[in-house]
């Protein structure tokens, strides 16, 4: 029996590429699984190609919101118990302006999708492990955290936000059997990067498949002794 059967998993941007690669991956595994996004019709048409015998519930949900994101933790309680792991999944890319010609708008919309999203999502799902005596928080910083690019000032700042903040739960939650990592994607292979970047060679990007395995490995009591890392996971690229 897997180690994921009947465990609780949050995932937010559960309508993309990469939310679905996880939710797919945990279903395999019989996890309880809380699809959230803002996109109603995309969690549907997750939800509609995991695996027929899959536990799952769908919660709309907007993480700029607090009292969204607290509502959305009540539910998967109320629903499920106690979440074991959440999976930080939710995020955006934006190309902008050099950062002196960069808008607050700009700013606040990269550290908001990128940043405030794991601060508000990790912020009430804590609580709840910290009761069971255990999880697992993977959220996904990039590897533009790392190294800083013209033009995407905003977006690097916020992913490398996210890599501070995984070391501060870590440093703060280690006592607390709770393990807190985050996974740096290069490109990955998605329809939307492919018509962006059509000669690129997609053999050399990430699959969003490979990230969820990665997710689910941080999950797993195999990593139990890894905590406030940041894994690079760039593929060929």
């Amino acid at each position: 029996m897997s180690e994921f059967k009947d465990k609780v998993i949050i995932i937010t941007g559960a309508a993309g590429n990469l939310g679905e690669a996880v939710a797919q991956r945990f279903a395999q595994d019989g996890a309880k699984i809380a699809l959230v996004d803002i996109d109603e019709e995309g969690m549907a048409e997750t939800a509609s190609r995991l695996p027929a015998e899959t536990t799952c519930i769908s919660i709309k949900t907007n993480l700029f919101e607090p009292e969204s994101v607290a509502a959305m933790a009540d539910a998967v309680k109320q629903q499920f118990g106690n979440c074991d792991y959440l999976a930080n999944i939710a995020g955006g890319f934006a190309m902008g302006s050099k950062l002196y010609e960069a808008s607050d708008r700009e700013w606040q919309m990269m550290m908001g999708l990128n940043a405030q999203s794991v601060f508000h999502s990790s912020r009430v799902t804590i609580p709840q492990m910290i009761e069971t005596g255990a999880g697992r928080i993977v959220s996904i910083s990039a590897r533009a955290a790392r190294e800083g690019k013209a033009t995407m000032g905003p977006y690097c700042a916020s992913k490398a936000a996210v890599i501070t903040l995984t070391e501060s739960m870590a440093a703060e939650h280690k006592m607390d059997n709770i393990n807190v990592n985050c996974i740096l994607p290069g490109t990955i292979d998605t329809p939307e990067n492919r018509s962006a970047m059509p000669d690129a060679d997609f053999d050399n990007w990430v699959p969003p498949a490979a990230l969820a395995d990665v997710v689910a490995f941080l999950c797993s009591d195999a990593a139990r002794c890894v905590t406030g890392a940041a894994v690079p996971v760039y593929g060929k690229s």
